[in-house]
């Protein structure tokens, strides 16, 4: 099963203690101090990890520490600095602080590799070198390691797929992921087969693979708890296409697609706003094409691309894979797009030091000034003279 939420401990390790010592060597009556600070503690970071499925590999632990710093040594030594400690977490997961502003996430992991610090490891406590004065030439204190910081935060993941099919349950969601992608789902004839996310790979293009997942059954209320609740909808939300998928036997066709938007627009405002698709499913039935007319006469109000297939049969899926994935590389163009369309980072003004000689471009000014005001001066002095030799 996929787990989707945890919440941890983490803590950095404590900072090494600081040491006192003296210099004891042969014919140096007094060496003085000579203890060594203590070592830094390890960091803990968070990394996001392409190979993970989900947060399960978190599941028997729930307090992460980093390794503490060493006690400092004599001969002023530094004590070795705590390891640090690398939680690895699948992509698309987003890191909560308890405490912190609610629902605004203190990191989002959707590249790989990326690694964020959670928790910084305490400073190493100062041997007795540092307290050497002119009035205390032999300190006999040291200072303690300071605790590494401690947070609790809570880990959410949510699937980052390029197509999520959504709808209510027995729509046939599982047959049709089955027959468009690699993926092997249980198909039973009755609700509530899928009880977690499934995923696909969809490789007809000969540019990529695109991820493809089957949502569980949304029921009317899932937004409040109701059946599987929205415990799974928070993965709908990084993908790039929605299919709605309609049971083409009910009576109320029209209406389950409001109510689907309904619940993803209760869960998440803007939600339904999404690139979307309508698959009606179930088409090859009898009782389905005698009103099959009806139907599309209903959906025809709808300004979204429209399809009726059978997952069963494939009627329709060839042409519906083809219009999902143009649709997704059109979503993705557009959002390169738009990041190119961004503001330009900030550019700083950056200090580079004249070579030593240089005269400083201020006392060069100045310089440029006397030269020109001097020059004023002998040329008025000049000229008053050749007036007074009659030269003008």
């Amino acid at each position: 099963m996929i787990i989707g939420s945890k919440g941890i401990m983490v803590r950095g390790g404590f900072g090494g203690d600081g040491l006192v010592s003296f210099r004891h060597e042969k014919y140096i009556p007094f060496g003085g101090p000579d203890g060594g600070d203590g070592g830094v503690g390890g960091d803990v970071f968070i990394m996001a990890e392409p190979r993970a499925d989900d947060l399960g590999v978190l599941r028997q632990k729930k307090e992460f520490i980093a390794e503490n710093g060493n006690q400092g040594g004599s001969g002023q030594k530094h004590g070795k600095k705590g390891e640090a400690l690398i939680i690895l977490v699948p992509l698309g997961t987003m890191i909560f602080v308890e405490g912190s502003e609610p629902f605004v996430p203190f990191a989002d992991l959707t590249t790989p590799g990326r690694k964020v610090l959670v928790a910084k490891g305490g400073r190493g406590g100062l041997g007795n070198t540092r307290f050497a004065t002119a009035v205390n030439q032999a300190p006999e204190i040291a200072s303690k390691g300071e605790p590494g910081e401690e947070r609790h935060i809570i880990l959410e993941f949510k699937l980052i797929t390029d197509i999520c099919i959504i709808g209510y349950p027995n729509s046939g969601k599982s047959t049709s992921l089955a027959a468009i992608s690699r993926a092997r789902p249980q198909i039973a004839d009755y609700p509530f087969t899928t009880r977690q996310p499934i995923l696909g790979v969809l490789s007809q293009s000969l540019k990529r693979d695109f991820v493809i997942a089957e949502i569980p059954g949304i029921v009317e209320g899932a937004h409040s708890g109701k059946g599987l609740g929205n415990e799974f909808l928070r993965h709908v939300e990084r993908t790039k296409l929605l299919i709605y998928l309609v049971d083409g036997t009910s009576p109320t066709i029209a209406d389950d697609l409001r109510k689907l938007d309904k619940e993803l627009e209760l869960y998440k405002p803007g939600l339904p706003q999404k690139p979307k698709i309508v698959a009606v499913n179930k088409v090859d039935l009898p009782q389905v094409q005698a009103r099959l007319s009806d139907i599309k006469q209903a959906l025809n109000k709808l300004e979204v691309p429209i399809f009726y297939i059978s997952a069963v049969s494939g009627l329709g899926l060839m042409e519906l894979t083809r219009k999902a994935m143009e649709m997704v590389e059109q979503a993705q163009d557009e959002e390169v797009s738009v990041g190119e369309g961004l503001a330009p980072p900030p550019t700083f003004m950056v200090f580079h030091p004249r070579p030593k000689g240089m005269l400083n471009p201020k006392h060069e000014i100045r310089n440029a000034k006397q030269y020109r005001s001097t020059n004023d001066q002998n040329l008025s002095s000049n000229e008053v003279k050749d007036s007074k030799q009659g030269k003008f």
